[in-house]
Parts: C-alpha cells; sequence; structure tokens
C-alpha cells in the first residue's frame, strides 16, 4: 500500500529532470526552462530559460540563459506538453507591446476601482482598501 503513494517532497521532482517546464513564481512571473537539477530544498536550475509575459492571446518572451531558481519561491511547477504546445493559439509580439498592453488594462482597472468605490461610499459602504494575501 505504501507504494502507491507518492513522494510528496523533493523527491519528486525527479520525474521533471530534462524535461521542459513552466514555472509561476509567488511574484507572479512564469519562466519556461528545461529543468536541468535540483537538491533537497526543491532549489533548481533552468537551463534555456524564457521569462513569458501575456495578454489575451499576445505574449512575449525574454531571454534568461540559466536560471537558479529558490524553491521557496514556487508557487506551480509541471511539465509541458510538446505536442499540446504548438496547438495554443497565440501571436507572438514585442515585449514592450504586451507590457504597454499590461499597463492600460492595468490603468482601467484602477479608474474602475476608484469609480466603484466612489459610487459605493456615497451609498454608505466604507472601502478599507483591497488588501489581501494575492500572488
Amino acid at each position: 500500500m505504501d507504494a502507491l503513494i507518492p513522494f510528496t517532497t523533493s523527491g519528486s521532482l525527479v520525474d521533471l529532470v530534462d524535461k521542459k517546464v513552466l514555472v509561476v513564481l509567488r511574484d507572479g512571473r512564469k519562466l519556461i526552462g528545461v529543468f536541468r537539477s535540483y537538491d533537497q530544498f526543491a532549489n533548481f536550475l533552468l537551463e534555456a530559460c524564457i521569462e513569458r509575459i501575456h495578454y489575451k492571446f499576445d505574449y512575449a518572451d525574454k531571454d534568461i540563459g540559466v536560471l537558479l531558481v529558490r524553491g521557496e519561491n514556487v508557487v506551480a511547477l509541471g511539465e509541458i506538453d510538446l505536442i499540446a504546445e504548438d496547438m495554443v493559439p497565440l501571436k507572438q509580439v514585442s515585449w514592450n507591446q504586451v507590457e504597454e498592453q499590461i499597463n492600460a488594462e492595468n490603468k482601467r482597472r484602477e479608474r474602475d476601482h476608484t469609480i466603484k468605490d466612489k459610487v459605493l461610499g456615497s451609498i454608505g459602504f466604507v472601502n478599507e482598501g483591497r488588501e489581501g494575501d494575492a500572488y
């Protein structure tokens, strides 16, 4: 029965060695690279690493090269299906173009929140702020 229980330690990372992976970090960044090595603390090395940002169906990549990732900063880690990756309907554009789209969306959201807060405040609701532990 014990053989059916999966590893829940850094030992479970052995299946990912030499495979292309997607890593989501605590600060929201998304990294794609080849998983090369790891240690007992789940720190790991990504080779041919890129950082990817996306907005709707546009995306942009920034080359990083080799990157050592500290295990405690990882929110999600998964293998990329190389066949399915080619079927994703995304369009590659420049990094600056995607950043501009993201910044415009963030400004629009902030404006909408400000308007909503004023309307709700005028009818008696109090906005304590948008605190939270969001990644």
